[in-house]
């Protein structure tokens, strides 16, 4: 199929972008409750020029643009086509003249610095070598410049993923990437949870001043228990789960639906499922 990073583009470029896309009122609410909390906390200047790595549908790269003022820019990358196409045409409806987006691996290639911040929110835990594309992002950082970013804490303090994995893993026979030929998203939503981990990679990428603050904030996993039921089975653990097990994924499918609907339906609340989610905001200077 090609090498484990064209497999990984090649998975965001097709299945999780359909997934995302079907998802995407659910995902763009429930991740700037942490943008929104993070920006808040490192603020970004009128004028200043910000890289938002991993940008996805580029909603966060507009709220920075906003932010920094028709005389800053905010400049989103990503390493899928189809989203960063979705990007553009979502920002060219709003009129915003000073966010703009181009497709790059963030590992590899010219992320067209110099840049006076960096920021990712969940952009950084999918690479393959997240040491080279923590590095290149430093190079493109202006001398004293800051990254951002926001990644998931363990697992267990995000039940809004964990609960349905546990319920989904009862029931469905895992199979792993080396076990199939399928496309995967990488190494996973909690690849950046341990703050020693991070640090370290961090500090061997030449970056100082690193700090972590925590968050947490419920999110909306669905409108009703029956979305998020659907949501579940779609994405993150509990939907690759799913997805990697193809037809017999599909055949055992009625007694996930029930399993997921009891352990989901706790956090309905009338107005949609809401449930809890925690983050690392993960900042780091380039000296």
């Amino acid at each position: 199929m090609g090498t484990e990073n064209e497999i990984v583009v090649e998975a965001w470029n097709t299945v999780l972008f359909d997934k995302f896309t079907r998802f995407k009122h659910l995902l763009i609410q429930g991740l700037s409750a942490h943008s929104d909390a993070v920006l808040a906390q490192h603020p970004y200047p009128a004028g200043a020029r910000v890289l938002d790595v991993g940008c996805g549908f580029g909603d966060s790269t507009r709220l920075i643009a906003r932010r920094v003022g028709s005389a800053g820019e905010a400049v989103g990358v990503d390493c899928a086509s189809n989203f960063i196409a979705a990007a553009q045409r979502d920002t060219s409806a709003e009129g915003l003249a000073n966010a703009s987006f181009f497709v790059a691996d963030v590992q590899t290639e010219d992320l067209r610095g110099p840049y006076d911040f960096a920021f990712s929110r969940f952009g950084t835990m999918f690479f393959m070598n997240p040491g080279a594309a923590l590095r290149n992002v430093r190079r493109a950082l202006e001398p004293g410049a800051e990254l951002t970013m926001v990644v998931w804490r363990r697992r267990e303090d995000n039940p809004w993923l964990h609960d349905a994995e546990l319920r989904v893993k009862e029931i469905v026979p895992v199979v792993s990437h080396e076990e199939t030929d399928q496309v995967h998203c990488g190494p996973g939503p909690f690849s950046m949870s341990g703050p020693d981990l991070v640090s370290s990679m961090l500090k061997g990428q030449g970056y100082d001043r690193i700090s972590f603050s925590r968050f947490d904030a419920d999110i909306c996993i669905g409108r009703d228990v029956a979305e998020a039921i659907e949501f579940a089975m779609a994405l993150g653990p509990a939907g690759e789960v799913m997805r990697l097990a193809g037809a017999e994924g599909q055949r055992l499918k009625p007694k996930v639906v029930e399993a997921l609907s009891e352990t989901l339906s706790r956090y309905d609340r009338g107005d949609g499922v809401w449930a809890p989610s925690s983050t690392w905001f993960v900042s780091a200077r380039n000296p």
